[in-house]
């Protein structure tokens, strides 16, 4: 405890350091609400004339949110719930968005698809992902198939990495502390430390950036139950992208990846309790790739490629180790015609393998088409089809018609209704068709169908409010059934509604709200709630002196017919950060859960309850 003492005094001495150094506040210019958005059609696109519901979290949202982890960050955004976030660091995560599971929902790494092919539903692990090094993130909300192709049925969330500065070198060096404590166990020990330090440059025409973080967390049981034991959760990982500039038009850049992560989890005893138990999960990521553009009049020529391979083993009376990896190759053509007309022909391939009793495979190879039409009239129009071509189901056509209407009103106001209509195809994962529990090589592909319709009112830069109401069906839909995999014989239909708010009332003041509404009409929905609402409320007391209250609503969740519906919750956040020294250091503290509540996030494991953090982040 010595030792955090010395920590908050020396963060409270350097912020009052900083405070001296200002000679008056001045007024912190906000820029927000003037969006630019990519990910819905890979074009740089104004929001306005954007026709999908796409959440940027930019890097400034990052830098708020230390200390913190990707999928904590992700779930406090619109209509999205990742379960687990809330629960020791080696719990498994769930990702819900719109209805929709997993299998549901593709990641992006710098533009290009990554999943693990021997997960359940081949999913990719948040868990991998280290929050110091992402620059920004995009999430697209509703399908987005046709631009990236199998599993993008609900989200696409896009991951942009950071990358080197302008400077011949820099270095910024991360590091916090914090408490691990369930609700009932408040001792305010030390037990989580993360840091991490970068180090990237540009040299004429070369690029470099190398970053390390590790994690250690300790403190909080993985299980309820009276032993109530500490489970240690540990990550490392190493990041290096280099790039070349040969000429205006032609660029490259590489990059490597290794994460390792190691957890204490607890599972079943010999009557199937759950229970504390001395059994681990390691997961381990190599991942190396390529991306490069040649630019042309009007156009460009894109490639991404990427090799990645998986290692994830359970260490317990019933062992599992499970391999896999995959190669991913996007090309594309991106060409604009004019200020009003845009388009992107592309080919993805992926070839998928993993190892269970023997090794299985498959492989997808996708030609696509998309075209952005931005009228100067208020029309505007993205479209798009791909022909999704697997190894073992054959060809399948997906297409997308998104169009929105756009009224502009004086300065930066406008007006926007928008609707989409998409199709989703969605392979079986290799785990379900080959793997090692309950698998099923018959299972037949699930099909989605998604509607949206909603509209934006923009009055200028201070507010922008937006709701929607969305519809998916679910056709062949991929469910554990009496001790495996099968193919729903009804269809699934879900539905729901968003609300959106962003504004600054007055000067300095930043509000954010959303509120979502989620159901399947058929039956209640497993551990997504039907209602969940988020205000984050932000105040720059000077351009060196930023504060946030947050509040989360959860309602209650539907669990199975042999557990109580999961209790609605409510959780409270606060963050403050103070820059001094000409900016190059910058100091941190969180609360996070400040009332205490108890709750449970997922039936049978530990939630976190009250936990502070302290951290700081030196710039050279």
């Amino acid at each position: 405890m010595k030792k955090t003492h010395v920590f908050g005094i020396l963060c409270l001495g350097i912020s009052m350091f900083g405070l001296a150094q200002e000679q008056q506040v001045d007024s912190t210019k906000v820029e927000q609400l003037n969006e630019v958005v990519i990910t819905d059609s890979r074009f740089a696109l104004k929001r306005e004339n954007s026709g999908k519901t796409v959440i940027k979290i930019s890097g400034q949202d990052i830098e708020r949110n230390q200390g913190r982890t990707v999928s904590e960050l992700i779930s406090a955004q619109s209509g999205i719930e990742i379960n687990g976030s809330r629960s020791n660091a080696g719990q498994n995560l769930g990702v819900y968005v719109r209805g929709g599971r997993n299998r549901q929902v593709l990641v992006l790494i710098d533009g290009i698809q990554v999943n693990d092919p021997s997960q359940i539903n081949g999913e990719y692990d948040f868990r991998l992902l280290n929050l110091s090094q992402i620059e920004s993130i995009e999430i697209i909300k509703g399908a987005a198939s046709t631009l990236y192709g199998s599993g993008a049925a609900s989200a696409v969330v896009n991951i942009t990495t950071k990358k080197a500065g302008d400077k011949k070198i820099s270095g910024v060096f991360t590091s916090s502390i914090g408490t691990n404590q369930s609700e009932s166990d408040q001792n305010y020990n030390i037990a989580d430390f993360n840091n991490s330090v970068a180090i990237g440059g540009t040299l004429d025409k070369f690029t470099y950036r190398a970053a390390f973080n590790n994690q250690f967390t300790n403190g909080l049981s993985a299980a309820i139950s009276e032993a109530n034991e500490k489970d240690a959760f540990s990550k490392y990982g190493v990041d290096v992208n280099l790039g070349y500039q040969f000429s205006k038009a032609f660029s490259l850049n590489v990059y490597g990846n290794y994460t390792d992560t190691n957890a204490e989890i607890d599972g079943y005893d010999s009557s199937f309790n759950l229970t504390d138990t001395p059994d681990e999960f390691n997961n381990t990521q190599h991942r190396v790739g390529l991306s490069s553009k040649f630019k042309y009049g009007k156009g460009s020529i894109n490639l991404n490629a990427a090799y990645s391979e998986y290692e994830r083993e359970f260490v317990s009376d019933f062992p599992s180790l499970f391999k896999s990896k995959n190669y991913v190759v996007d090309v594309f053509n991106k060409y604009v015609f004019d200020k009003t007309f845009y388009t992107i022909v592309g080919l993805n391939a992926t070839d998928n393998k993993a190892t269970f009793a023997e090794e299985q495979a498959f492989t997808i190879v996708d030609p696509y088409a998309n075209f952005v039409y931005v009228s100067d009239f208020g029309l505007n129009i993205n479209a798009g089809a791909r022909l999704n071509n697997h190894s073992e189901y054959g060809s399948h056509l997906i297409y997308n018609l998104n169009p929105s209407y756009t009224i502009k009103s004086n300065g930066d106001g406008y007006t926007k209704v928008f609707g989409s209509f998409s199709t989703s195809f969605i392979a079986p994962s290799l785990s379900q068709l080959f793997g090692n529990f309950g698998p099923n090589p018959d299972l037949e592909p699930e099909e989605n169908r998604t509607i949206e319709a909603g509209a934006e009112f923009k009055l200028n830069k201070h507010f922008r409010i937006s709701g929607l109401f969305f519809s998916r069906e679910e056709t062949n839909s991929v469910l554990w059934i009496n001790g495996g995999y099968q193919n729903a014989e009804d269809e699934l239909n879900a539905r729901g509604a968003e609300v959106e708010l962003n504004t600054t009332p007055v000067e300095r003041l930043s509000v954010t709200a959303n509120y979502a509404f989620t159901e399947y009409k058929e039956s209640p929905a497993r551990r997504i709630p039907k209602h969940k609402a988020n205000l984050l409320l932000g105040y720059d007391f000077s351009q060196k002196t930023f504060a946030s209250l947050s509040y989360q609503y959860v309602h209650d969740r539907f669990e199975s017919s042999f557990v109580p519906l999961l209790d609605s919750f409510s959780l409270v956040n606060f963050y403050a950060s103070h820059t001094a020294l000409k900016n190059k250091i910058k100091c941190f503290a969180g609360v996070d859960n400040i009332l205490n509540e108890a709750y449970e996030d997922v039936p049978g494991y530990v939630t976190k309850g009250r936990n502070i953090r302290l951290g700081f982040q030196l710039t050279l």
